[in-house]
């Protein structure tokens, strides 16, 4: 048994790639979230292979001891931090997820809120609309230092884009042997050298929180940080208050530690943040690419040679 628990809003039984593989496979489909665990094991306590969605489902060890049927959980996405990885591999259940199908639109997107923000797009555009006519107070980015954390396909990306319009990049990696020809330098030198920070890891137990308080106040005066990453990595409450003190000029954010972001959140009121919905992986191309992938990787499955496994490792 097939289950989707978590299509809302309707994206897989959109899908050209779904249509086709309901051909030769029969499925379950759920067009409105489960809304909490309880429902969420109602779904799929009979599944064979879950296919999921949304990052709003949580398969946490709990769930996981109640759907003993489940031997395959296909992640339409990179991260995976809504699945207890652990708890997985102890049960026995293959984890797959859908790597760098939306590496070229979230780095496009990084690139388009560092963009936004510099030259204050937003705040222009309004003030242009209520008959203003504002002037400078931007900054240009040719000839400033780019710092990228992180250097998988998305990072990668966003480094060849800053080197496109003339920054000068640097970066910091967890994995050094694959710096892709970028200069590599420490994460303080690049914390304090960078006019513009741009966050690329995945979020995980050893990176939650990794942009603390101590760390943020190494970056450079004026500076601008950019997260299409995951909020819990950027320490919240300290980011607000380098803001809030001008010791960052701007924020350019699509993830936030809480999602979707509270209508009163406070950098809802910051004109120097440009904001966007986590939809940074979220065009037409990607998101095809990615759900044909979470379904190929079904297929690789019960042919018995599972491909893009997480767990277990």
């Amino acid at each position: 048994m097939i289950v989707i628990p978590d299509d809302q809003p309707v994206v897989m039984g959109a899908s050209p790639a779904f249509a086709d593989f309901l051909t030769r496979h029969a499925v379950v489909r759920f067009d409105t979230l489960p809304g909490g665990e309880s429902a969420l094991v109602e779904r799929i306590r009979d599944a064979e292979i879950v296919v999921n969605i949304r990052s709003s489902c949580k398969f946490t060890g709990s769930v996981l001891e109640q759907c003993r049927r489940l031997k395959h959980l296909s992640i339409w996405g990179t991260g995976t931090d809504n699945v207890d990885l652990a708890a997985a591999e102890r049960l026995g259940i293959t984890v797959t997820n859908t790597p760098n199908v939306s590496a070229v639109s979230i780095a496009e997107h990084s690139l388009s809120l560092m963009l936004a923000v510099a030259r204050r797009t937003v705040v222009v555009d309004r003030q242009t609309r209520q008959g203003l006519w504002p002037r400078g107070q931007m900054k240009q980015l040719s000839g400033k230092t780019l710092g990228v954390i992180g250097l998988g396909a998305i990072g990668s990306r966003m480094a060849r884009l800053g080197e496109g319009i003339g920054m000068r990049v640097v970066a910091w990696t967890m994995h050094p042997e694959s710096k892709q020809g970028f200069r590599l330098v420490s994460l303080e030198d690049l914390l304090a050298e960078s006019d513009v920070v741009s966050v690329h890891l995945r979020l995980s137990e050893q990176t939650r929180g990794f942009l603390n308080r101590e760390r943020l106040s190494r970056m450079k005066d004026g500076a601008i940080l950019i997260n299409t990453a995951r909020g819990p990595i950027v320490e919240e409450a300290a980011l607000l208050e380098a803001l809030r003190e001008g010791r960052l000029s701007g924020a350019g954010l699509d993830v936030f530690d809480t999602e979707p972001l509270p209508a009163g959140h406070e950098f809802n009121a910051m004109e120097q943040v440009v904001l966007s919905p986590h939809n940074a992986g979220v065009t037409p191309e990607a998101l095809e690419a990615g759900l044909s992938l979470a379904l190929k990787n079904v297929e690789s499955f019960l042919a018995g040679h599972p491909v893009n496994r997480v767990a277990p490792l």
